[in-house]
């Protein structure tokens, strides 16, 4: 772990191994599924998984492990391990952790699939959810039984941003020996280190910005050393969520960058948000690195930036809300989020169920933006001349 170095050195020089492959300044992509061995001994290594053997992709690869290198030298984590996507790798981390009979304490508003985890599929087997609401630490602690195992946070959530203070409710959960998750998607490695904050588990989307291109699909786990190698060694071999080579090195590509996008996406969406607040047809605008944002002095205490992702409340009905949508040229729609490209998801009006259970339904108004990497001048004239639809 280099903690003298600033993110910038980092992102371009962590885990990188180049004296290790010809001197290449962009390492190679071991597109192998298998490794061979010249001798019965070296046999004996690769199969008692000594440092520096490979034996099956599944389990270990030069390429994937650069990356999880990288990726833990950004965050300032021990370890860090790569998925086939977000889903897998909160799948199997929080599998490493319950059992017939367990408990889970969840935020309200997290991811709608983790969700379906906890909701459809855990109780399956026995393991049980309780939902609470993230922004008050007393009810966290209130929720756990003897039975619970995980308590799993995302902060902020990626729909409502709200945030948890991920300090106080690790401290209740070493208490009652719990484990603590977090989602840090929406803050990336760069502007949020749950780990320092006593997390035991940063978990991310690295489809989002660690890719940062819209063309990678993948997840990723950091941890202690220990914790990181159990679940290599376990959850991720035998459920066989590992990333492939090529998408392990897409992500590689995406960390050199990663550091000087994070800041881009902020000031832009800072900018843009900005903007908004002042515009008659918005009821409110919900961004964490705003001080209008209510649970803004947390934000400010537990991360150093806030991404390109906020919402918005329009004041109008479903059909203003399809003409805003409709009319905006730079903002794409869709569902994901953390590339280049601008994108609008009208959530209100595509979630009108609670978006958490026990809350009440999102306004139809509520729209969902991230500002991407246009000229921020480009995208406010964007939602000016699409907002006079509304």
């Amino acid at each position: 772990m280099e903690e003298k170095l600033g993110h910038g050195t980092r992102a371009a020089h962590s885990g990188d191994q180049p004296d290790r492959f010809f001197g290449a300044v962009s390492p190679p992509i071991f597109e192998a599924s298998l490794f061979t061995y010249p001798d019965f001994d070296a046999l004996g290594a690769g199969l008692r998984r000594e440092r520096g053997t490979y034996v099956y992709t599944r389990v270990s690869n030069p390429t994937i492990e650069l990356a999880e290198a990288k990726l833990a030298a950004l965050e300032e984590a021990e370890a860090a391990l790569f998925f086939s996507s977000g889903m897998a790798a909160i799948s199997s981390v929080i599998l490493a952790h319950v059992k017939q009979g367990d408990h889970v304490v969840c935020v309200r508003s997290a991811y709608g699939v983790t969700r379906a985890l906890l909701n459809g599929w855990l109780p399956k087997f026995g393991v049980t959810t309780s939902y609470v609401d993230g922004k008050d630490p007393q009810a966290v602690r209130e929720a756990i039984r003897p039975e619970t195992r995980v308590i799993y946070l995302e902060s902020p959530t990626s729909l409502t941003f709200e945030l948890q203070d991920i300090e106080q409710i690790a401290m209740y959960a070493r208490q009652s020996g719990v484990v603590t998750m977090v989602d840090n998607s929406w803050a990336g490695p760069i502007f949020q280190r749950p780990l320092a904050l006593g997390a035991d588990y940063s978990i991310h989307t690295a489809s989002k910005y660690i890719g940062g291109h819209s063309d990678v699909v993948a997840g990723a786990v950091l941890g202690s050393s220990e914790a990181i190698d159990r679940l290599r060694q376990s959850e991720r071999s035998i459920l066989g969520g590992v990333i492939g080579p090529f998408e392990a090195w897409l992500c590689l590509r995406g960390m050199r960058t990663l550091p000087l996008r994070l800041r881009r996406h902020e000031a832009s969406s800072l900018a843009v948000a900005a903007h908004l607040e002042s515009h008659p047809k918005v009821r409110r605008v919900i961004h964490p690195g705003l001080s209008s944002h209510p649970q803004h002095a947390l934000a400010a205490r537990q991360t150093t930036g806030s991404g390109g992702l906020f919402a918005i409340e329009l004041d109008t009905d479903l059909a203003g809300v399809r003409r805003f949508t409709n009319a905006l040229k730079h903002f794409l729609i869709g569902i994901s989020w953390g590339g280049f490209e601008s994108l609008v998801f009208p959530a209100g009006a595509f979630q009108g169920k609670a978006a958490d259970p026990g809350s009440a339904p999102l306004p139809v108004g509520h729209v969902r933006l991230f500002v991407g990497l246009e000229d921020i001048e480009d995208l406010t004239a964007d939602l000016d001349q699409a907002l006079k639809h509304i």
